[in-house]
This record gives C-alpha cells, sequence and structure tokens, in this order.
C-alpha cells in the first residue's frame, strides 16, 4: 500500500525557518538585531546586511537553504545563537509543502544539522515517544528530547510507523519502495529531533536508551507528565494565563451538595486543642503510617474533629485576578495554590460508632457528611481495594477518598492543572497524618486505588470529578 508514489528520486530541499512568535528588529543605529523570542531577547551584534535579509526572510515561513543570500558558516553562528527557536523542515521539489519540521520546544534546545546516517546502522523510535494530533497533523513528543516533530505528509507518518521496531534504513526503503536518499533524510531529521535512536550493530543491536540508568527507571507516561509540568522542558504557556476566562465561568468553590440524609458533625473546641495538643515537634516525629487497626470502632466525634482540624472551609471571598477575573477562593488548614481549593473529600465508614455504614459526602463549608450510598457491595469494593492497597488483613474503619474538579485549577492554570491538584494532594494527606496522629488515631495514605470503582461508587462526574488520592483512618492497637 501507497500512499504517496515517488516515481522518481526527486530533491530533498532542507528548509529553514524561525519560530512563528520571533520578531525580528533592527537596532537603533542599524549595527545590530534583535530577535524578540517566547523565551526572551536574542542581540546578534555585527550584523551584515545578508543575515539581516536572511532573518527577515525565515521569520515569514521556511526558506530552502541554498537560496539564503549569505556565507553558509556566517549563518550557521547566527543560528546556532537562535537554537531554541529555529525550525529545520524537509521538503521536496514536488511544491506540495515539507514533509515534516523539527521544531524547538523547550528554552533549552540548541541548533544542530541532521547527522550523516549509515544506511545499514540499526534505528528503531525512541521508547519515550508519543504521537498526537495537532490541528489536522500528527506530532510527535518525546520528554527526553527539547523538540517535536510535526508531521506534515503521509509519507513521513508511513515512515515513523514503520519504525516501532529495530530495522535499518536499507530494510526500510526495500519495505516501504521508497527511494533511499529519501528516506535517509527523513530518518536523519527524525534522530536529530530526538524521535529516533541510532544504535549500534550487534545480536541483538544496541541502543544507549535501553541502558541508560538515568532514564531505566522512567515509565514513558510519568517522565512525560513531569516534563510537561515544569517549566522550560516544554514550549506550553505560562501558568497563570486564564486560558478559560472567556469560555467559561470559574467554578464553584465547592459541589453542589449531593441529594441524602445529611449528618452534622462534632466541632471541637479549638482553645482546648491549642492547650492540650502535643507539640508539632513531637507529632512531627511521632508519626507513623498505620496498615492494622485495633477493635475499637473510631467514632463519629473523632470523624468530626479530624475533618474539622484538617478540611473544613474557614472563610470565602471574591477576589479579582489577572484580565478582570473575578473568582470565589476559601481557606482551609492545608494549603492549596492560589487558595483555589479544588479537591473534595469522601468518606466510606465500614466500623463507625454514631454514624451508619454507608459512603458519604464532606460539605466543608457546613461541616457536614450527607450519605450517598449505602450499597454494601460497592462499599465492600471500595473498602477491599483499599485493604488491598494498604497490604493489610483488615478493611480499614473509615476510608477518606479525595477527588478533584479540575475545572476549578485549569480555568486559571493552562497545562499545570492536574500536576497541581496532585501538590495538593499531598499536602491534604500529610496534614490529615498529623492530625490524626495528635489525636492518637492510627492512619496512612494509600498509593494506589482503584479510580474506576471510587468514581462509580461515589457517583462523581467522570471527568468533571476524578478521584486523586485515598488515606485510611483507624484506631490504634
Amino acid at each position: 500500500m501507497h500512499f504517496e508514489v515517488l516515481d522518481r528520486v526527486p530533491v530533498r530541499m532542507r528548509l529553514w525557518s524561525l519560530s512563528e512568535d520571533v520578531l525580528i528588529e533592527v537596532g537603533p543605529t542599524a549595527d545590530h538585531l534583535v530577535a524578540i523570542t517566547q523565551w526572551g531577547e536574542v542581540r546578534i551584534d555585527d550584523a551584515s546586511p545578508w543575515v539581516r535579509e536572511s532573518l527577515q526572510r525565515l521569520s515569514f515561513g521556511p526558506v530552502w537553504v541554498e537560496n539564503l543570500p549569505v556565507q553558509r558558516e556566517g549563518l550557521l553562528q547566527v543560528m546556532r545563537r537562535l537554537g531554541n527557536c529555529v525550525v529545520q523542515s524537509l521538503g521536496l521539489d514536488d511544491e506540495t509543502g515539507p514533509l515534516l519540521s523539527v521544531v524547538p520546544a523547550s528554552r533549552l534546545a540548541r541548533f544542530r544539522e541532521p547527522p550523516e546516517i549509515d544506511a545499514d546502522r540499526p534505528i528503531r523510535l525512541s521508547r519515550f515517544v508519543g504521537m498526537r494530533a495537532n490541528h489536522g497533523e500528527l506530532v510527535l513528543d518525546s520528554p527526553v528530547s527539547r523538540f517535536r516533530v510535526a508531521l506534515h505528509r503521509p509519507l513521513a507518518s508511513w515512515v515513523v510507523g514503520s519504525l516501532c521496531s529495530t530495522t535499518t534504513v536499507t530494510d526500510l526503503a526495500a519495505l516501504l519502495r521508497m527511494p533511499r536518499p529519501v528516506l535517509t533524510d527523513i530518518v536523519s531529521h527524525l534522530v536529530a529531533g530526538g524521535m529516533v535512536l541510532a544504535g549500534e550493530p550487534g545480536s541483538p543491536p544496541r541502543f544507549a536508551e535501553d541502558g541508560d540508568p538515568a532514564l531505566v527507571p522512567w515509565a514513558q507516561h510519568d517522565l512525560l507528565f513531569h516534563a510537561r509540568s515544569r517549566m522550560a522542558r516544554h514550549n506550553g504557556p505560562p501558568d497563570p494565563s486564564f486560558p478559560q476566562v472567556e469560555r467559561l465561568l470559574a467554578a464553584p468553590v465547592t459541589r453542589s451538595t449531593p441529594v441524602g440524609t445529611g449528618f452534622p458533625l462534632y466541632r471541637p473546641p479549638l482553645a482546648s486543642l491549642v492547650t492540650g495538643d502535643p507539640p508539632l515537634t513531637e507529632v512531627i516525629e511521632t508519626s507513623r503510617s498505620h496498615w492494622e487497626y485495633a477493635d475499637r470502632e473510631v467514632t463519629a466525634e473523632h470523624v468530626g474533629e479530624l475533618l474539622f482540624r484538617a478540611a473544613r472551609i474557614r472563610w470565602t471571598r471574591l477576589v479579582t485576578a489577572a484580565a478582570g477575573a473575578s473568582h470565589m477562593v476559601s481557606d482551609r488548614p492545608y494549603s492549596s495554590t492560589a487558595d483555589l481549593y479544588e479537591l473534595e473529600l469522601y468518606l466510606t465508614l465500614d466500623r463507625c460508632s454514631g454514624l451508619p455504614r454507608g459512603s458519604y459526602h464532606y460539605d466543608a463549608r457546613e461541616h457536614v457528611l450527607t450519605l450517598i450510598s449505602d450499597s454494601e457491595p460497592e462499599l465492600f469494593e471500595l473498602l477491599d481495594a483499599a485493604k488491598i492497597a494498604a497490604g493489610s488483613s483488615q478493611r480499614p474503619p473509615v476510608l477518606i477518598t479525595v477527588t478533584t474538579r479540575i475545572a476549578r485549577l485549569s480555568w486559571r492554570y493552562s497545562g499545570i492543572a492536574y500536576s497541581t491538584t496532585l501538590r495538593h494532594v499531598g499536602a491534604l494527606q500529610q496534614t490529615l497524618h498529623l492530625v490524626a496522629t495528635a489525636m492518637g488515631l492510627a492512619s496512612s495514605a494509600l498509593a494506589v486505588s482503584d479510580g474506576a470503582t471510587a468514581d462509580d461508587a461515589l457517583r462523581l462526574d467522570w471527568p468533571s470529578e476524578v478521584s486523586v488520592g485515598e488515606f485510611i483512618v483507624g484506631t490504634r492497637t
């Protein structure tokens, strides 16, 4: 099957351009240029008229390198200065546009020309590469690369799809019935973009990535998630960008109270806690995770005090941020970025005197539990999953499931909403653990859970609200 038939060996055209957001300005005395990029300004001194003309042309779109009116070495020096905003594309002389483009995706990207690839050298896709659709094209991303590769034409996609296992340019040319020079240049650009690995011959062939002790521990999705949640390693928008302010209203401080029987909770007197609690240092030094529990039941008073001290809403107020975006924020005992507090708590009670068995939603504003399900099969499924995750022989008396309403964060933070909510989960779990320790309870955070079970049993509106963490509470043995 052929997506594009090449009945001759076309001329390959190396194309350069500057990223769309780059603006080239001539200095006031015309003795230097300033390139204004998303990463900052780059000053280019002693720029000849030919360099100025070349950069101006590159700012309008891809230009065949052979047509640039400047000495190659001089332009290469300038390209290295602008490495994090130089796009390298591969085209053919068929006037149908570039095959692919290697696009800088990080402030740390550096300009380098595509390497020479021996036709019999082992090649394959990196295991960290992911493919996604973007504005009608396929795009390759990798957390270990400072570039992304846009596949503009099916021919390039066809080649990429054939590199899932180890092969060579020679074998690939025979398989795809493609002229070897074209295939070599495509692979060379993919190697330059960090998407394809060039290995060493052997049985089996050796690829540096496979034995790199810094990469072996990482799963592709974990490293990609990390890279996308930190600045400088990708060229997404800055954090507080309010990307949805024109399309959506800010999500409310809390979700609506579910239909069900409400149970007002105990509110401990704060004055007695201040005088009667052990010192913070003592709590920290004596805190331990507990996986087994005494026969004594947790009480409704325990539950009320724990939630009051760790998760209640102390106040709410209206704030106005960038672009006139007004929204409500709240204050609670654990920390949350910009006081957004997108987390919700659900309690599944198995052995708790003073409260019926079942699953509840916690209203942090009113300090009330609302029963949402007393189904024993769902109750046991949640508790058994928690027992297995804890490596315990007992079902936990109290399981706290933490959920996030992601729109509460993504309305303000673009691209880092989910990583931010996971940080908040950790802050909440730590606060719950320290409070439980001060109260003399056994507690622990869980590392894994059955998210689908929780989403169904707790009647969550997935994916508007999803489970993101678990915490178990009991009495100490």
